[in-house]
C-alpha cells in the first residue's frame, strides 16, 4: 500500500502494528483511528485479519492439554501417539516445508495396524531418527540463544509468528484424523491424573472425533457422557456443553461428570478447533463451525432427533457459540448461559468505537432465541462484570425468561466451587 491509500487518523487516537509477513515484503500496518465517533480500520494482508488479530487475543487453549485422547485401532490395539511437531509460541525455527510429517504419519499407522515385529521395528528406527533431528536443533538453538535473548520480537512479529504455527499444526491434526477416520480408529479419552477424581458416574462415556468440517477439514474432540438405558426417558435431556476459555475437556471431566450423575442428562462436552486434540486455528468463525457440527452429530448420534430435549449450555467464552447456535435453531429445548459477556470488545470497554473488532455479539443475538433461557453470573465476577448478565437477562423475550441465579460470593470461575454449589 502507499501512503495516500491510508486512511488519515486523528491525534492521540491511534494504534498500529507492524507485521512483517513474508520476505522481501512491506510492513504492513494496522491502523485504527476514532474520528467524529467512527471507526476506520485498515488492514492491508488479507491473512492477517480481524479473525486472525481477535483470535490471538481471546483463545487461550491449554498448553499442554489436560487430557489424552489414545488412538485405538479397530483390532483393539493401541496406536502410538503423535507429536504435533510445532509448539506455538515457541523459538522453534523450523520452517513450513517440513513435507515428511504427513508421511510419517500415514506410514506409521499402517505398519502398527499390521502389527508385525518387523514393522514395529521400522516404526522404533524412524522414532530414533526423528529424535536424533531435534536434539542437533537443540544445539543449534543453545548457540543462538544469546542471540534471541538480546534481540526480543514485537508483539506483532510474534502475532505473525504464531499464526503460521497455528496453521501448520492445524494441517498437521487434520491429515491424521483424516486418515484416523477412513482406517476406522477410536479414540479413549483420559483426563490429567493431576486433576480431581469426580465423583462414580453409572452411565457410559465414550471419546469420539465430529468431522470433518466442509471448509476447514477440521475434527473436533468430544467427551460424550451418556445415561444408562434403563434411565432413559422421553424426556432425558441432552446438555452440549461449550466451555470456557483456557481450559478444555479435561478440565471440565468433573462437572461433566456431576451433570449427567445428577441431573440424569447426557452431556455432549467437546473442544474449539485448536483446542485439545481438536484440529483446525482457534477463531470467532470456526467456534461456530465447531458448535454447528457438534449440534447436528448430537441431534442424531444422541438425541434421537428431537431437538426440544437438548439444551446448549455456554460458559464464559462459550456463550458465544451457544447464543449463535440458539438463534439458529427454532426448535432447541433451552439454553444457559454461565458468566457470560454481551460481546467480546465490550469486557474492555464499553464504547463502540472499535466495534469493527468486535467478536460474539451475544447481546444482538439473545433477542432472536426462540427458547427458555437462564443465565448464571457470579456478583463479584471481576473478568466479566455481572453487569453482562443482567444485561442479557433482560434482552431475553419476556415469555422465555428464566428466573436467573445472581451467585453473591463467587467471582468468574469459581461458581461451581464447593459441595453446596455444585
Amino acid at each position: 500500500t502507499t501512503e495516500n491509500q491510508r486512511p488519515r487518523p486523528s491525534r492521540a487516537s491511534i494504534v498500529c502494528v507492524n507485521c512483517q509477513l513474508r520476505p522481501n515484503a512491506k510492513q504492513d500496518v494496522l491502523l485504527l483511528s476514532t474520528s467524529n465517533r467512527g471507526a476506520v480500520l485498515s488492514v492491508v494482508q488479507e491473512w492477517l485479519s480481524k479473525s486472525a488479530v481477535a483470535g490471538a487475543l481471546t483463545f487461550f487453549p491449554p498448553d499442554p492439554p489436560l487430557y489424552k485422547f489414545h488412538r485405538i485401532s479397530k483390532d483393539g490395539v493401541q496406536l502410538p501417539e503423535f507429536e504435533d511437531d510445532v509448539i506455538v509460541d515457541s523459538d522453534d525455527d523450523s520452517s513450513d516445508d517440513d513435507s515428511n510429517d504427513e508421511s510419517i504419519l500415514d506410514q506409521s499407522d499402517l505398519e502398527y495396524e499390521s502389527g508385525t515385529p518387523s514393522d514395529r521395528a521400522k516404526y522404533d528406527d524412524m522414532k530414533k531418527k526423528r529424535s536424533a533431528k531435534k536434539k542437533g536443533k537443540g544445539k543449534k538453538k543453545k548457540k543462538s540463544s544469546d542471540k534471541k535473548k538480546k534481540k526480543k520480537k514485537d508483539p506483532a512479529a510474534q502475532l505473525t509468528e504464531r499464526n503460521l504455527k497455528l496453521r501448520k499444526r492445524a494441517k498437521t491434526r487434520n491429515s491424521r484424523d483424516r486418515r484416523d477416520a477412513a482406517t476406522k480408529v477410536k479414540y479413549r479419552f483420559e483426563p490429567d491424573p493431576r486433576l480431581a477424581k469426580p465423583p462414580r458416574f453409572s452411565g457410559s462415556m465414550e471419546a469420539v472425533k465430529i468431522g470433518p468440517q466442509k471448509k476447514t477439514g477440521a475434527y473436533v474432540a468430544a467427551v460424550i457422557y451418556r445415561v444408562r438405558k434403563d434411565k432413559l426417558t422421553d424426556r432425558t435431556k441432552t446438555i452440549i456443553y461449550s466451555h470456557g476459555n483456557a481450559t478444555d475437556v479435561g478440565a471440565m471431566h468433573y462437572i461433566s461428570s456431576v451433570l449427567a450423575r445428577s441431573c440424569n442428562v447426557n452431556v455432549v462436552a467437546y473442544d474449539y478447533s485448536g483446542y485439545g486434540a481438536s484440529g483446525g486455528i482457534p477463531l470467532e468463525a470456526n467456534t461456530y463451525r465447531d458448535i454447528k457440527m457438534v449440534y447436528k452429530y448430537t441431534l442424531e448420534q444422541v438425541a434421537d432427533g428431537d431437538e426440544s430435549n437438548i439444551v446448549v449450555y455456554g460458559q464464559s467464552v462459550g456463550s458465544g457459540p451457544s447464543c449463535y447456535i440458539a438463534s439458529k435453531r427454532e426448535n432447541v429445548g433451552g439454553l444457559i448461559l454461565h458468566s457470560p459477556f454481551m460481546s467480546g470488545m465490550r469486557v474492555l470497554t464499553p464504547s463502540r468505537a472499535l466495534a469493527c473488532l468486535d467478536i460474539f455479539p451475544n447481546i444482538d443475538r439473545i433477542k432472536k432465541v426462540n427458547c427458555p433461557v437462564m443465565v448464571i453470573h457470579g456478583q463479584l465476577d471481576e473478568e466479566v462484570d455481572v453487569a453482562h448478565g443482567v444485561a442479557l437477562h433482560n434482552a431475553v423475550k419476556a415469555d422465555l425468561r428464566r428466573e436467573c441465579w445472581w451467585v453473591p460470593d463467587r467471582g468468574h470461575n469459581d461458581i461451581t466451587d464447593g459441595p453446596g454449589k455444585m
